[in-house]
């Protein structure tokens, strides 16, 4: 019992951060890293979590030289201006849009392939909206027990596809390897690996015990990944990158990665338990992120969440990402890309050190004891890197 109460809380933010960070990228990450394969995959994971814990852990920094419920527009605008704090908010804006419309668009094939084409993608992606807006306008307290059954349903369905796919893999096509594509899949991948957002509510979660936030964070965000190898190495020593049944092409389509299942596996129960996960994960990150978003408009906007102004938030919410997805019903891997590659990279690869940088040598801020190590070269090297990523973005995909 002593253990238990002396890291009760840890175990607790943990799970809070593994949970933040699970979300919908886990169905499109073997369709981005296809092209480059296994062992580069697998490289990058690895590196792309040591970034982001960084990130992480400099957030939490930051956090320290804030006042308690400060969010990351407040850090911006104290640390980096008005302009920082409306390029934050913009930024917010178009995250939660964006990646919102990879839901809608991806939830409408997985209801289709669940209903075996009985209801079309755009009418399923119409009915995946209308079944989760009225739970969304219940709000957060309402819906526990709810998104209980969706995560117990996630981890039966992920262990089960685990199970059933394992005997299958081949080991010829993992040992499939193109580092110059594996880049390629580093903005599926910083969506991934999204838990910063969390990362004040913690402080204040845990009294501002800043020790235990940063055991938190390391443990919290470690746990994804060992999920995500092991998805990983399901998933590419299973489906081949190529061919008309590959993941290529279904990334394409605008599938996930558990839809070539049905091509290459004779295996009903595997297919199964993958169009489950992929509902339950979809489901489970889909509420999540709508909530928050509710939240972050009725905050932007100074509109009280009662009544038809709720309802009004509700339509500004789903509204948009329905109207993309029905006009672009393929675009859940590009939708992932613009998440990652701009939003994700800005919020929470950019920001975090350059607010740290500010915040200990221009604004002289007191000594965190928590403080991330390396001083000026470290975060030299995260901007840096973060800033050819974005410029990568810019010139070579979006213009």
């Amino acid at each position: 019992m002593q253990i238990v109460r002396n890291f009760g809380h840890v175990i607790g933010g943990a799970l809070l951060i593994a949970g933040t960070t699970i979300g919908v990228g886990i169905l499109a990450m073997p369709i981005a890293t296809a092209q480059g394969g296994f062992l580069p995959a697998l490289i990058i994971f690895v590196l792309c979590w040591i970034f982001m814990l960084f990130t992480g852990l400099l957030l939490l920094e930051v956090c320290y030289w804030m006042p308690d419920d400060s969010n990351l527009i407040t850090m911006t605008d104290k640390l980096l201006g008005p302009v920082g704090r409306w390029t934050c908010w913009l930024v917010y804006l178009f995250l939660f849009i964006i990646v919102l419309t990879a839901h809608v668009a991806s939830g409408g094939h997985i209801v289709n392939e669940i209903t075996s084409g009985a209801i079309s993608i755009p009418l399923a992606m119409v009915l995946y909206v209308i079944a989760f807006a009225p739970i969304v306008y219940l709000g957060a307290h309402s819906v526990d027990r709810l998104n209980l059954c969706l995560m117990a349903g996630l981890g039966i369905s992920y262990f089960g596809l685990l199970a059933f796919a394992f005997p299958h893999v081949d080991f010829d096509l993992l040992a499939h390897r193109n580092w110059s594509k594996a880049w390629a899949a580093l903005p599926v991948l910083f969506t991934a690996f999204t838990y910063q957002v969390i990362v004040p509510t913690l402080v204040t979660y845990m009294d501002r015990n800043f020790k235990k936030v940063r055991l938190t964070i390391i443990i919290g965000s470690a746990i994804p990944l060992v999920i995500y190898l092991l998805w990983e190495f399901a998933i590419l020593g299973v489906v081949s990158p190529f061919g008309d049944t590959g993941l290529i092409r279904a990334g394409e389509l605008g599938q996930t990665a558990i839809f070539p299942l049905r091509y290459v596996v004779n295996s009903s129960a595997l297919f199964s338990f993958g169009k489950w996960f992929s509902f339950f994960t979809m489901t489970v990150s889909h509420i999540a992120l709508s909530l928050a978003f509710l939240d972050f408009l009725a905050d932007g906007l100074g509109i009280k969440k009662t009544g038809w102004r709720k309802i009004l938030l509700l339509l500004m919410i789903f509204i948009p990402p329905l109207i993309i997805s029905l006009t672009y019903p393929s675009i859940f891997i590009t939708a992932l890309r613009y998440a990652g590659g701009i939003s994700i990279a800005i919020l929470f690869g950019l920001f975090p050190p350059l607010m740290a940088w500010i915040g200990r040598y221009i604004k002289k801020y007191p000594k965190a004891p928590h403080q991330v190590f390396g001083g000026k070269i470290l975060l030299g090297i995260l901007i840096s890197i973060i800033s050819i990523e974005l410029l990568y973005e810019f010139i070579f995909q979006y213009i």
